[in-house]
């Protein structure tokens, strides 16, 4: 039987690292997402020759990326993040086909694809199930300012930026809810590794 991809997304803050952490614990092939974007967007590479175009200020004369004053720039201004994406994302897809393809050939039957933008890059077509985390707004402005060491108002910026909890509902096969511990949070991802398998093999 061939690999079988899943999605993993979600809201900043909602404790979707956690989940793909409990996932690959449970023996589920992850591809960390934001972990390619690093890797395509390391100094003098391709994606950042294309990106200084744009965004000249964010580098350096190495063409380094300074990511907070990217940051800075694209999550207060949505046209800026539109750009930003339709840049980034073709050198992220293709990566991830190629980590797919390497884990497909390793023997790998479950692959997750841990995505913050798994919807806007287009990766989402990858996926033949889709699992969303999701969290209560106050409790995810709280976990992003002490993860990230920022204000409410730069965590709220970041959340406004995002999908609509309504909009990762609609298009999810799965939602975890993360409201509360991680205690909770590892059950529920435990619990979700067994529904994914279950509708893979048509057992749910």
């Amino acid at each position: 039987m061939s690999g079988y991809i899943i999605g993993l997304t979600g809201q900043t803050g909602s404790g979707k690292s956690t989940v793909s952490e409990c996932f690959a614990q449970c023996g589920l092939a992850v591809i960390d997402c934001d972990k390619v974007s690093r890797e395509v967007t390391v100094p003098g590479s391709e994606c950042c020759k294309a990106l200084s175009k744009y965004f000249p200020s964010c580098f350096d004369s190495e063409l380094t990326l300074d990511r907070r004053a990217l940051g800075r720039i694209v999550f207060s201004d949505s046209e800026q993040l539109e750009l930003l994406n339709r840049t980034v994302f073709p050198f992220i897809l293709e990566q991830i086909n190629s980590e797919i393809e390497a884990a497909l050939n390793e023997g790998c039957e479950h692959i997750v694809l841990d995505a913050p933008t798994l919807y806007e890059s287009g990766a989402d077509k990858l996926c033949s199930l889709i699992v969303s985390c999701v969290a209560d707004r106050k409790i995810r402005t709280e976990r992003i300012m002490k993860r990230d060491g920022i204000s409410a108002e730069d965590a709220e910026k970041r959340m406004a930026s995002q999908k609509s909890e309504s909009f990762f509902r609609e298009r999810s096969d799965i939602i975890i809810e993360n409201d509360g511990g991680l205690e909770g949070l590892a059950a529920a991802s435990r619990f979700a590794v067994n529904l994914i398998k279950g509708i893979r093999h048509g057992t749910n």
